[in-house]
């Protein structure tokens, strides 16, 4: 019953809210960091699901967005003594010294940068399919990152921006997380989301049926581009530094990673993976240093970590292509024809 449902998942983002509180209470910095690592890679894997799981939009150039969403909020919320520390080779741009806005809005209008990026882009490369809009989407990410390290008045170059206000606060990148969750479900549950849907399952099928094709991906792309601003923004603030060498393409297959794990088209996959994959990538980081096991001894193998994680894609791929979850979702109707809930007279959505 909808009442049932309604009742259950104000229960669950109480019961979540209490644990958050509990955890930010009693872990230490380390293990509060990894755990809003997770928040960020929440929010970042659901924009990437939102482009390659429901539309079939198969991109490798997110990192420049992120660039573009962390370069905007810091610029925008550090102070101009901050801003004269960093920018000792050359000065900061005169009509960006003095200019300062608070977090929250400084926020969105990193994510309506990238957006604005986004689109820009989007124009010439959605007209490419498959491994061509790959290729091209990885062309462009490159092009933003070398314009940013050449950018040194603006972005301050190679030497990246360091004491950035540490305003990404365990409240600040859930509540992002819970944001685009929200989002996403919403969505994906409207006649724009099924409209997607049949995009990606055949374009040809969908423009029969009146769909302006082009105008659907190219919504898409920006909306997906404003929430890796945002990501990228939350995560400058987290670090409190940034350079143009964070936002290659190995951030992209991070985020990568974590969507083909969860499944392609499907939230609770992205979110559930984007928690394990975090905690995950810390535990394995032993991997990367001296090793002595009974068969295998090392004296350090840095970036065998990333090894453990490329296999465990390509077994994934391999083995389950449409990842642990598919495209399907985590629901009270599904946990309770498990037997996990009581059976309600008729099922509504969670």
């Amino acid at each position: 019953m909808k009442a049932r449902n309604s009742i259950l998942t104000a229960v669950a983002v109480a019961a979540a809210a209490g644990l958050l509180a509990l955890a930010d209470k009693n872990l230490g910095g380390f293990a509060m960091r990894i755990l809003n690592l997770s928040a960020i890679y929440i929010v970042l894997a659901l924009s990437l699901n939102l482009l390659n799981g429901f539309t079939g939009l198969f991109s490798l150039g997110y990192s420049g967005f992120m660039a573009v969403g962390a370069y905007v909020s810091a610029l925008l919320t550090m102070s101009p003594e901050v801003k004269e520390m960093n920018f000792f080779l050359e000065p900061l741009a005169p009509w960006l010294q003095n200019f300062n806005l608070p977090f929250l809005v400084a926020i969105p209008i990193a994510g309506l940068c990238a957006a604005a990026v986004g689109l820009v882009i989007a124009a010439p490369v959605l007209r490419l399919r498959d491994d061509y809009l790959a290729i091209a989407t990885l062309g462009f990410s490159e092009i933003i990152r070398v314009l940013i390290t050449n950018a040194q008045r603006l972005t301050n170059g190679a030497q990246g921006l360091k004491n950035i206000p540490k305003n990404s606060t365990t409240w600040v990148v859930w509540g992002a997380a819970a944001l685009a969750v929200l989002f996403m479900a919403l969505i994906t549950r409207s006649s724009y989301g099924r409209t997607m849907k049949a995009v990606r399952d055949d374009e040809i099928a969908a423009e029969a049926m009146g769909v302006n094709v082009f105008r659907v991906k190219v919504v898409s792309f920006t909306a997906s581009s404003f929430m890796a601003g945002v990501g990228g923004a939350l995560l400058g603030h987290m670090i409190t530094t940034i350079d143009p060498k964070m936002f290659t393409f190995m951030l992209t297959f991070n985020v990568l990673l974590i969507v083909v794990l969860g499944g392609n088209g499907s939230i609770t996959g992205s979110v559930l993976s984007a928690i394990a994959v975090t905690i995950l990538m810390e535990a394995m980081r032993f991997l990367d240093g001296p090793l002595n096991l009974v068969f295998f001894k090392t004296d350090g193998l840095p970036g065998l970590r990333m090894v453990v994680f490329s296999l465990m894609l390509m077994i994934v791929v391999i083995f389950r292509q449409r990842g642990l979850m598919g495209d399907k979702e985590l629901s009270w109707d599904r946990l309770a024809k498990a037997g996990l809930l009581p059976r309600g007279k008729k099922g509504g959505a969670a």
